[in-house]
C-alpha cells in the first residue's frame, strides 16, 4: 500500500503552527503609563478626609458618661422603641 500526499499533509502542520504575535525588541522599550480620571482624584481627597475624621465623638463621649455618673441620663422607651425600628 502506497500512501500519496505526504508532502500536502506536512504543509498542512507547518500552515497551523503559531507564528510570532510581536517582536521582543519593540516591547522591551514601552513603558507602561497609569493615568487617574478627576473623580478618582477626587475620591482620594475625601477618603484621607475621612481617615482623619476620628471613629469616636469623644467629646459626646464624655457628656453622656458624666449624665450617667450624675444619674441624669434618661432614655424613654418611645427612644428605645424608634432606635429598634430605624435599624430594622
Amino acid at each position: 500500500m502506497r500512501i500519496n500526499g505526504i508532502n500536502a499533509m506536512s504543509q498542512m502542520y507547518s500552515a497551523n503552527k503559531a507564528k510570532k504575535a510581536y517582536d521582543s525588541k519593540e516591547t522591551g522599550n514601552s513603558k507602561d503609563t497609569v493615568a487617574l480620571s478627576s473623580f478618582a482624584k477626587e475620591l482620594s481627597v475625601a477618603k484621607s478626609a475621612v481617615d482623619q475624621t476620628p471613629d469616636v465623638r469623644q467629646a459626646r463621649v464624655d457628656e453622656i458618661k458624666q449624665q450617667m455618673e450624675a444619674g441624669t441620663y434618661n432614655v424613654t422607651a418611645a427612644q428605645i422603641a424608634n432606635k429598634l425600628v430605624d435599624q430594622l
